[in-house]
Parts: C-alpha cells; structure tokens; sequence
C-alpha cells in the first residue's frame, strides 16, 4: 500500500494487483483495515477510524482507490 494523497476528508491509495479492498472469506486483510491502522497510528487516534470505502477494485487489479476520511466525504464521493 502507498499513499498518494491524504488530506482532512480523503485518502487515496496505490492499491496492488494483490490487495482486496475490503474482507472477504479468504480471511486476508483488507486495505480498508490497513489505511484504518495506518490512520490510528499517524495520528495517535484511540478507538475505531472511520474509513467508507468510495468503490472498490477486484483482487487482481492495480490502481488508484479512494477512501474517505469522513462520512460527509463518503456522501460527497458517492
């Protein structure tokens, strides 16, 4: 995973042909769950991150994803 952007409402990552977006039965982590604990622990946050998913890219694909940092970002993305 690499960042490519972040500010106050949105991240958007390097996602590789590898990774999955979000869980899935295979049990195998998520980027949602990575940029959730790279965001607790740049910022020192206790508890949950909020992180909404704005689309997703299947397992094999490589690109840009994009999530948001907060709701009102989500609502806007979408």
């Amino acid at each position: 995973m690499t960042v490519i952007y972040e500010d106050n409402h949105i991240i958007a990552v390097n996602k590789t042909g590898s990774e999955i977006v979000q869980g899935d039965k295979t049990g195998d982590t998520p980027l949602s769950e990575m940029i959730r604990q790279y965001l607790k622990e740049k910022y020192q946050k206790p508890g949950n991150v909020f992180i909404g998913v704005a689309h997703r890219l299947d397992r094999p694909v490589s690109g840009l994803v994009l999530f948001a940092k907060t709701s009102k970002a989500l609502v806007r993305l979408n």
